[in-house]
């Protein structure tokens, strides 16, 4: 028996039920169970629209409970198939569809806690997260930026010690701060912090396969200048990269970010190592919005994404497209 690859629906009131329903219509699994953990009545309600025919089975809790004496063949004893575990106390939650709201942020943030409780007890090792609202999360008390800051807090480790990435078919993209405020960003480029960017995106690519080395952006505009323009490239991101070669990384740069993801594109480069969200990901989202995937690397288990956010304004209408959580689910088996 294989462990289940289990889907978060993320917040209800955005596309992930939507993205679900239309998705598993079109592509039924077939060789492992798929766990769709989130609010079953969100998820029915979009089943009626899009995928009358599609269905489910229901879990209790209690099904996935880890036992540490099992063997391991037994305890995973679900067949290929959909199933639905709906956290418990999230069924009566009321969500309006199109809009954030705390309600989905809670239900969202329960999901997810499911979710975590099942990977750090070995009963799963693989985990696709559809979208939630950041700030709706926090207003429902959870007290954390986003996904990759509330995985990294739940697997015991911190905020630094995991690497947002961003997986697309021609340019892959690592960050080496997440959602801090921009201002707060060169107080965060520490050659600890690359270094650790630069090993987990090192590894990532030689998983894929990829043997071209990964490429590291300058902080400031024109990699520094020759510290002209500042000094973070000579102090900290170039003692950085050295390190990671010493080690056998493969790794160049500084880079300017204006033009370093061009070569990428090219294929000079098998991934980028930008120092903040959006240096790196806007390039990224020009070329492949709706297409890739997003990886948190340093889990002790394989979480994927789609690259995209709840989309309250088009949530509910069948046009948002399925390619990003289709990916996500592709790669996420592929790792796993």
């Amino acid at each position: 028996m294989v462990k289940p690859l289990l889907v978060t629906l993320g917040d209800p009131g955005g596309l992930g039920p939507e993205l679900a329903c239309r998705l598993f219509a079109q592509q039924p699994p077939l060789n492992r169970p798929v766990v769709l953990i989130g609010q079953e009545s969100s998820l029915a309600d979009m089943a009626r629209r899009f995928a009358p025919d599609l269905s489910w089975e229901r879990l209790d809790e209690s099904v996935t409970r880890h036992n540490e004496n099992a063997a391991n063949a037994s305890e995973y004893n679900l067949a290929p198939g959909l199933y639905l575990l709906e956290p418990e106390g999230v069924g009566d939650i009321s969500v309006p569809l199109g809009r954030g709201s705390a309600e989905g942020g809670l239900v969202a943030g329960h999901s997810l806690d499911l979710a975590c409780d099942l990977l750090l007890s070995g009963w799963s090792g693989i985990l696709v997260t559809c979208p939630l609202n950041k700030a709706m999360l926090q207003d429902a008390g959870f007290d954390f930026p986003g996904h990759t800051e509330f995985l990294a807090r739940r697997a015991g480790l911190g905020p630094d010690e995991v690497t947002m990435h961003l997986c697309g078919p021609k340019l892959r993209v690592s960050l080496v701060t997440t959602h801090p405020p921009l201002k707060d960003v060169p107080g965060l480029i520490t050659r600890e912090s690359v270094l650790r960017a630069l090993r987990h995106t090192c590894d990532f690519t030689r998983r894929l396969g990829l043997s071209a080395p990964v490429a590291v952006c300058g902080l400031n505009p024109h990699a520094g200048e020759w510290g002209h323009i500042g000094r973070e490239e000579i102090d900290t991101i170039t003692p950085a990269i050295e390190e990671a070669k010493a080690q056998g990384f493969a790794a160049e740069g500084p880079f300017p970010a204006d033009t370093v993801f061009h070569r990428a594109v090219r294929g000079d480069f098998s991934a980028v190592l930008a120092m903040y969200h959006d240096q790196g990901l806007g390039p990224l989202k020009l070329i492949h919005f709706g297409e890739a995937v997003n990886v948190t690397l340093g889990l002790p288990f394989v979480r994927t994404s789609v690259d995209h956010g709840t989309g309250y304004d088009i949530a509910g209408q069948g046009i948002a497209d399925l390619g990003s959580l289709r990916a996500a689910i592709e790669l996420a088996e592929r790792l796993g």
